[in-house]
Order: C-alpha cells, then structure tokens, then sequence
C-alpha cells in the first residue's frame, strides 16, 4: 500500500467522480482508475461501487476513509518535523539604523532556527513586494494604504539635525527649526520620502520661513559629505544617526515637541508566518 494510491483514493472518495479527482490531482484518469484498482486488489475489497451514472463508497470505502485521512496527515507531520523551517522576508531601508539591529536581535533571540532574509527597496516596491507575497513584512513609515496590505503601528521615529560640527548650533543640546533659517537644506527628492519632506518642509513653514534650497544628492552618504564641507543642513532619523559615524558632521536634537514619523510593519491580509514573533521582537526593541 502506498501513500500516493490513499491520496487518489481520498480524492475520489471526496467528489465521488473519477474524472473530476482526477482533475484534482492534476493526473490523467486512466492513472487514478489504476491506481484504485491495485488498491483494491491489494486489500481484497471493492472500495467503490461504479455505475456509469455515479460513484459511491463501499462499505469498506467508508471504514477505510477515516485510517486514509489519518494515515496522509501523520505523513505531513512527518514531513514538516524534518523540512527547514520557513525562513522570513522583511523589507526594510537604510533610515532603520538601530531599530533594525535590536529588533533582529530580539527575533533571533525567540526563534533561532528561523532564518531571515532582509530587502533594501523603496518605499512603494516594499508595499507592493508585500501585496504580492514576494515579502512577508515591510518596515515603512507615514505609508497611505494601499489594496491588500494592512500596516500595524511600531514606534515614532524622531529626526534630529545634520549639520556642520564646526557650525556654532553644532555644540547646542538642542536646535529650534527657526534657528536653522539661515542655512540652506538638503533632502532628497519629494518622490523618494513624501512623507518626510512634507513634515520637514512643514515645519520650516511653520517656523516663518522658506528653506534656501541646498545642493540636490542621490544619497544620504553623499549629504553629509557634502555638509562635512560646507554650511547647509539636512534631518537623520535618530535611531541611523545613533549608528553613523562622521566626525565633521554633527547630529543635534530639535527642542521640543520635535519632529517625528511613525514607524508601522505592512503585512498582508494573511498574517505571514513568525508575525507574533516579529512583533513580540519588535516591542522588545520599543521598550
């Protein structure tokens, strides 16, 4: 007796129709039909009374359903005691810094066994990774909802100040946006992080002044090269800045209440496997 031939008979045994299990099992009938037979011959009893109108369990068939079902199921749980545990994919970008490294540090502390596989990808291709199944997670923040993806909230992410260290607000405990008016600013582009400069443009405005705009660059590395050589400034997530290391650019404070984004985990619809877990890691790291 084989597990393959109990798979074929529960199959048929669930529609009642050879052509249809067949269909199933994505076989050709004729293969079902034989398999069932040896079967048959092999337990010395008609498991499927046949009529060219429909197909019903014998009485044997209904005795032996059950021990079919129960003998595929303890094969599963075999399978999975030995297959290697699914791993987890998680979108993330470069603005983590910190948070990144606890929350990993928590998750692997959990579930060891569980490897975990990381994604560096804009904001808009990590939410659509995700919808589509080809991520399990995303870290994103201050994200408009998209179809299919819920987003769970984490932690605020505060900005601080990148500016010159030999600037005279360099040696401040903390920096008031306004007194930043004199110096020219450099974010990314809009499409890059909209979330971001509208909260930094915002608050500029609010402030009583329009940013002078400073030198546009592809990246946060070359910002603060450029910062380490000339007056402007730009905003760092605090948790990044606390891994950076540039001793001719300092990273200061905004003076209170600050300026901060929210930081969620997208998921999908169904809960992607280790979800718990990620997110007990994530608390871990929030307190």
């Amino acid at each position: 007796m084989e597990l393959r031939q109990l798979g074929y008979f529960v199959a048929v045994a669930e529609e009642l129709h050879f052509g249809r299990a067949a269909e199933r099992l994505h076989i050709v009938q004729s293969a079902v039909s034989m398999q069932i037979q040896r079967l048959e011959r092999e337990l010395g009893a008609e498991l499927f009374d046949r009529t060219p109108r429909r197909v019903r369990l014998t009485g044997a068939g209904e005795r032996l359903l059950p021990e079919a079902r129960a003998v595929l199921a303890a094969a599963e749980r075999a399978r999975a005691a030995v297959a290697p545990p699914a791993g987890l994919r998680i979108g993330t970008s470069t603005g983590l810094g910190a948070h990144l490294d606890r929350v990993l540090t928590a998750f692997a502390r959990r579930a060891p066994d569980v490897p975990v596989e990381l994604f560096s990808l804009p904001v808009a291709e990590r939410l659509a990774r995700v919808a589509g199944g080809q991520l399990d997670a995303a870290f994103v923040r201050a994200v408009e909802p998209v179809p299919g993806v819920r987003v769970l909230p984490l932690w605020p992410d505060p900005l601080v100040v990148a500016l010159p260290a030999t600037h005279p607000l360099a040696g401040r405990p903390e920096i008031g946006v306004e007194e930043l008016a004199g110096l020219p600013l450099s974010l990314t582009e809009r499409r890059n992080n909209p979330a971001l400069v509208d909260l930094v443009l915002g608050a500029c405005h609010e402030a009583g002044f329009e940013p002078v705009p400073g030198p546009a660059s592809g990246s946060l590395q070359d910002i603060l090269a450029t910062i380490g050589s000339r007056p402007l400034w730009t905003v760092v997530y605090a948790s990044h800045a606390r891994v950076l290391r540039s001793p001719r650019v300092a990273f200061v404070p905004f003076r209170a209440p600050g300026l901060a984004l929210p930081t969620g985990l997208a998921v999908s619809a169904t809960p992607p496997p280790h979800l718990d877990t990620l997110l007990l890691a994530c608390g871990d790291h929030e307190s």
